[in-house]
């Protein structure tokens, strides 16, 4: 039987531009510039991570929106991922929680969350997405994918 059209070619025409990829390189309470974003807007079609050495140490990622001009904006929650060990080869992805409405007003936010799914649909401007990790002494690290499209023509997206 012909194969019509390969792998590669569907996850393009599904998913946009083939995965980047940038690794996070070993965690330390800091901001690290993971993607960037050059000539206008992207749209991120899935964005997830892979984590490359277990994460042992309570600690808190976020990722955030930098954009060169325009409001930084967090894309998750800050989610301890240390507490309870994440192994090195577990996918982090986005889950959805509603805050409490009697506490905080009902709000909606995003948290990292073990083998969860890809964020899709987030725009980026000119500008930078960077993971923000806090705590004493945190360990591990994670390699971030996104797979993307140009919203505006020469817009790119590279590995930070």
């Amino acid at each position: 039987m012909a194969t019509l059209i390969q792998g590669n070619e569907l996850r393009s025409l599904v998913l946009g531009r083939p995965p980047v990829s940038s690794p996070s390189g070993a965690f330390a309470a800091d901001t690290r510039t993971i993607f960037t974003v050059a000539g206008g807007e992207v749209l991120i079609t899935a964005l997830w991570g892979k984590v490359t050495t277990a994460i042992t140490v309570a600690n808190t990622v976020k990722l955030v929106v930098n954009p060169t001009t325009g409001d930084s904006a967090d894309v998750n929650e800050a989610t301890d991922l240390g507490t309870t060990d994440t192994a090195a080869g577990t996918v982090i992805g986005f889950a959805g929680s509603v805050d409490d409405p009697a506490t905080t007003g009902a709000t909606f936010e995003y948290q990292l969350a073990k083998n969860a799914a890809a964020l899709s649909g987030l725009v980026v401007t000119t500008g930078d997405v960077e993971q923000v990790t806090t705590g004493t002494g945190p360990d591990g690290a994670i390699t971030w994918y996104a797979t993307w499209v140009p919203l505006t023509d020469g817009a790119t997206l590279v590995a930070g």
